[in-house]
């Protein structure tokens, strides 16, 4: 009986120790895989219009959205070159603390819309 008795105790601390080394651990403050970071990139939007106001610093431009005529102020990254009042311009900007910044500015050649000569068959109709 004390064979039997010893052997029911040593398994009883091989079952126990076994859980015991089976809980799991807190992690340390000192993680082997770094936390992921994300990089939130600003969207670059687009605005066109026709210069109103310009310096090495600032463009200022009108444009006309749904029949609104709205002006829209833009910080310049570097001068706009070979651009003047009344040029119609393509402005690529991203909004960053409440401000506008234009990334590239290039002149835009405004397309003339063609007017197609009435058909004197269509007159008729």
């Amino acid at each position: 009986m004390t064979k039997a008795l010893l052997g029911y105790a040593v398994g009883a601390i091989f079952l126990l120790s076994t859980l015991a080394f089976a809980v799991d651990k807190p992690d340390s403050p000192v993680s082997a895989y770094p936390a992921k970071t994300t990089i939130v990139k600003a969207a670059k939007m687009h605005a066109r219009g026709k210069v109103i106001e310009i310096s090495d610093e600032a463009i200022k431009i009108e444009r006309t959205v749904k029949g609104d005529v709205e002006n829209m102020e833009f910080a310049l990254e570097k001068p706009a070159n070979n651009m003047i009042v009344n040029d119609f311009v393509k402005i690529d900007y991203i909004e960053k603390d409440g401000k506008l910044i234009a990334s590239k500015v290039t002149k835009v050649a405004l397309k003339k819309k063609e007017i197609k000569p009435v058909d004197a068959a269509s007159e008729k109709k």
